[in-house]
């Protein structure tokens, strides 16, 4: 299905695996040139050539930790002179704690808000100037159901995604008459390699039989009897990333098996 993405340059961050590598294989295979971003050096550069090797496009590996500017500043210099000027922005890359407000301090905040909040803000100041001069642009934003709802030991993580809500739809108003659309994906319980560590996490202090428990009543909260795969948001976050939502902006919609019905 052609989409409108042949040529366009996207940088995903949090690419070197789960939802962030999910899309760029989707964008890959609609001919999208891709940016791999993640702290994960190994991991972007081993994606960047399995998506050249399997779709024949152009994909880079560029190092960065979105929470500082400076490297956000630099990966888009890179990205500009090795790819082209970035189209498309798929904001994936995140971390996730397992404590409960009271166990967590102010660095675990300050970490979170790094990535998951000051993070997008960085890559948003880093790449709007350029996209409104081409008077063209794409942005999507992973949030988290945690954000709508609140989730117990997941307090801080919330608090970052439900910034990353205000602040696109606040944004989007601003530049929507410059041809960039930004819109928020929040997806529910999601099988991707970082949930994968939190749940190991909680199996050991609970023990096989209470976790097994613990795994049924979560899927029974889902309608569809399971929670998602990465490929599930990646479909939703192409869509946005496609000339077919050019008048779909400021919206959070949320992927998530019938887990929150806003």
């Amino acid at each position: 299905m052609d989409i409108g993405l042949t040529g366009k340059c996207a940088i995903i961050t949090g690419g070197a695996r789960g939802i962030g590598f999910a899309t760029a294989r989707i964008l890959a295979g609609e001919g999208a040139k891709i940016a791999l971003v993640d702290i994960n050096s190994k991991g972007i550069e081993h994606g960047a050539k399995a998506l050249r090797r399997g779709f024949g496009i152009e994909a880079i590996a560029v190092p960065a930790n979105i929470a500082a500017p400076e490297a956000v500043a630099k990966m888009i210099e890179t990205v500009s002179k090795e790819l082209a000027p970035p189209d498309i922005l798929v904001n994936s890359a995140a971390v996730l704690d397992n404590k409960t407000f009271l166990e967590s301090d102010g660095s675990d905040w300050d970490r979170m808000l790094g990535v998951c909040l000051t993070g997008p803000m960085h890559l948003m100041h880093g790449l709007l100037p350029g996209m409104i001069e081409r008077g063209y642009g794409r942005m999507i934003f992973l949030a988290s159901d945690a954000a709508r709802v609140g989730q117990a030991r997941l307090s801080y993580y919330a608090a970052a995604k439900g910034g990353i809500v205000a602040l696109v739809k606040s944004v989007a108003q601003e530049v929507g008459t410059h041809g960039i659309t930004m819109n928020v994906v929040s997806p529910g319980a999601t099988n991707t390699e970082l949930r994968q560590d939190r749940e190991a996490e909680i199996r050991q202090s609970m023990g096989e039989e209470k976790y097994a428990s613990y795994t049924r009543k979560v899927n029974r909260r889902y309608p569809v009897g399971r929670i998602g795969e990465p490929d599930d948001i990646a479909g939703m976050i192409s869509y946005l990333a496609s000339d077919k939502a050019a008048w779909v902006t400021g919206q959070v919609i949320s992927v998530n098996g019938g887990f929150v019905m806003p």
